[in-house]
């Protein structure tokens, strides 16, 4: 280690900045040795061990390439002179490796992964201080690095401050709403309905409290800004009013619930069955599976048709005509017929045929049928009836008639002889 020390002294140019770059350099050194080590030996240690499941042998690589390069980062952490911005650097490339190596590690052992993550950050945190002779230390060596604009000093343990403490409240979020939703999931008095809206409500509440938890750790004297703050929300108020507008309006929506999630649902030209109601739209999957994305404003403010609002069930129109000399009753019976043996078609209410008008060349009819299944589309149980209908009609010579048009062709008849009308051109003599 001296003679380390000793060479890194002799070392031209300002020690603060090629010492870092340095140690990057042996880190990125030491890291490649550990990818390609992983690499040859991942292959082996899947033959050895054939029994691994799907998702731990996915993990084989990574964790093998984590494995190795921590003891050589460790190693390298030994020789280096302590109390220097390239011993933090080895330092944290080390707290790097074993958190990747333990968030791999219980990836493969099927961890939830909304405690993965803070074990992960937890053991990272521990191991670049035990590295680095503790927290004050590294504070220290963080604090010194810092650049002056003007009368506010920024040190860079300022900025990993904000981003440590950002990161610490987005996970905080993440927990919280995930905890939330299990519990008013299971929650058996609440309908599917009242169950989203608590998850909305809850969601808002905890962004809300995480963003004054992060003004107070922070220490960020809200009363700098009142000079800025009415400006600044009149341009926040301007921007968002599309996004607050829709939020309401989802929130509006799920309270008196007149669309919820399963609802099909019929907004201008997008036909669907509502997948999702979130903050600034509700998703809609048509029957050609795509998804329409439609504001939450839009649905309060256009005619939507919804076709399970109260009741699941919705009658289907089924046109069907017969020619003028066929036998109504029997054709009625064959139409009756071929809808209560569709599947689709509901037994109660029963389907009905209707005598609807009397054309000029067809009886129309109309089967009406129910179902209770309008997600799957109309479209299924017309063509099935349909069918159904012409095997039926086939096999007692029933015609279906279509549009006949009669064309009379007459012969000119010429009033005048043609040969009236042609000249004399026989020779005259003088009488």
């Amino acid at each position: 280690m001296t003679q380390l020390s000793a060479w890194l002294a002799r070392l031209p140019g300002n020690a603060d900045i090629t010492q870092p770059l340095i140690a990057v350099g042996i880190a990125l050194l030491l890291y490649a040795m550990a990818y390609g080590l992983a690499r040859l030996l991942a292959p082996r240690i899947r033959e050895r061990l054939p029994a691994l499941s799907e998702l731990a042998s996915t993990h084989v690589r990574p964790m093998l390439r984590h494995a190795i390069s921590a003891p050589l980062f460790a190693t390298a952490l030994a020789l280096w002179p302590a109390d220097s911005i390239a011993h933090l650097i080895l330092g944290a490339a080390l707290a790097l490796a074993v958190a990747l190596f333990a968030l791999h590690l219980l990836q493969a052992l099927s961890f939830p992964r909304w405690a993965i993550t803070p074990l992960a950050l937890l053991l990272f945190v521990m191991v670049i201080s035990g590295s680095s002779g503790g927290i004050a230390p590294v504070g220290s060596m963080l604090d010194d690095v810092a650049l002056t604009l003007g009368k506010r000093r920024i040190s860079l343990l300022d900025i990993l401050s904000v981003a440590a403490t950002l990161v610490a409240l987005l996970a905080g979020i993440r927990l919280a709403n995930r905890l939330i939703r299990r519990s008013i999931q299971k929650a058996p008095d609440l309908d599917p309905t009242q169950k989203l809206l608590g998850q909305k409500l809850a969601g808002i509440a905890v962004i809300i409290a995480a963003f004054f938890i992060g003004i107070d750790i922070l220490g960020i004297d809200l009363t700098a800004f009142t000079v800025f703050s009415g400006a600044l929300g009149l341009a926040v108020g301007f921007g968002l009013q599309k996004t607050v507008g829709n939020l309401i309006a989802g929130i509006i929506l799920l309270m008196d619930r007149s669309i919820k999630p399963g609802d099909v649902i019929a907004v201008g030209d997008s036909f669907g069955w509502v997948s999702k109601i979130g903050v600034r739209a509700v998703s809609i999957i048509t029957r050609d599976g795509k998804k329409h994305l439609i504001p939450n404003e839009n649905l309060m403010t256009q005619e939507v048709e919804n076709w399970s609002y109260s009741d699941r069930n919705i009658r289907v129109r089924i046109p069907v005509g017969i020619s003028n000399d066929s036998d109504i009753a029997l054709a009625q019976q064959l139409m009756l017929e071929a809808a209560k043996e569709s599947p689709r078609a509901l037994k109660h209410p029963e389907p009905k045929v209707w005598l609807t008008a009397l054309g000029q060349y067809r009886l129309e009819h109309e089967i009406r049928v129910w179902i209770n299944d309008p997600e799957n589309g109309v479209g299924g149980v017309t063509s099935d009836v349909l069918m159904r209908v012409l095997d039926k009609f086939k096999a007692q010579g029933i015609i279906v008639p279509y549009p006949r048009q009669i064309i009379e062709l007459r012969q000119p008849q010429n009033r005048h002889d043609p040969a009236m009308n042609e000249p004399d051109i026989s020779d005259h003599s003088p009488s």
